[in-house]
């Protein structure tokens, strides 16, 4: 079966960016409306929780005694905040307690295979510096060349050596050589 070609929208993109900025703007006017509803209820609730005082005509024992209510209504609406700030702040530690709970009943996560990637160091430095910078970079130039003739031949005198000597050394006159190579090389 032919695979199908994916479909372009019927809607051309004049009329999708006329929808999207109509979209836009009753968004906006629902955000307005809510915003104006919010500072009505709370133009309402403080209405009714504290009504207007007028002082003008109050004598000074009236005065005071409105002043002692006022505070006691302050103490109460403390009181009540601190309560629901308890509450807020049992909740949240309640609700981490909960989320670790949730982590440790799934289990531990299983870490996905990795893949080994080989990147050349110039690819390395091209993402650290940027492509703008062709920075190119022989690491195997500066390693050490070792000729494997010289490690051969010391290897092999090492052990024709060993094995001569293993029976000149044997006795008190190999420990006395020994000895003597030693402290001719010390000084």
């Amino acid at each position: 079966m032919p695979e199908k070609a994916p479909e372009k929208s019927k809607i051309s993109a004049s009329r999708k960016l006329m929808l999207k900025s109509l979209m836009v703007a009753t968004a906006m006017e629902e955000l307005e409306q809510e915003m104006e509803e919010k500072q009505e209820q709370k133009e309402k609730y403080l209405e009714e929780k504290s009504p207007p005082v007028q002082t003008g005509c109050m004598s000074l024992a009236e005065l005071q005694t409105l002043c002692e209510e006022l505070h006691a209504k302050i103490d109460v609406a403390d009181e009540e905040r601190y309560d629901i700030e308890a509450k807020v702040l049992h909740n949240t530690r309640e609700i981490k307690d909960l989320n670790i709970k949730v982590v440790d009943l799934r289990g531990k996560f299983k870490r996905p295979s990795l893949r080994r990637v080989r990147v050349s160091a110039d690819a390395i430095l091209r993402s650290l510096l940027g492509s703008k910078h062709k920075v190119s970079m022989d690491l195997r130039a500066n390693l050490k060349s070792v000729k494997k003739e010289d490690t051969e031949k010391e290897k092999t005198a090492e052990v024709s050596d060993w094995r001569k000597n293993v029976e000149a050394m044997s006795g008190m006159e190999g420990r006395k050589k020994m000895f003597d190579a030693a402290v001719g090389q010390s000084q």
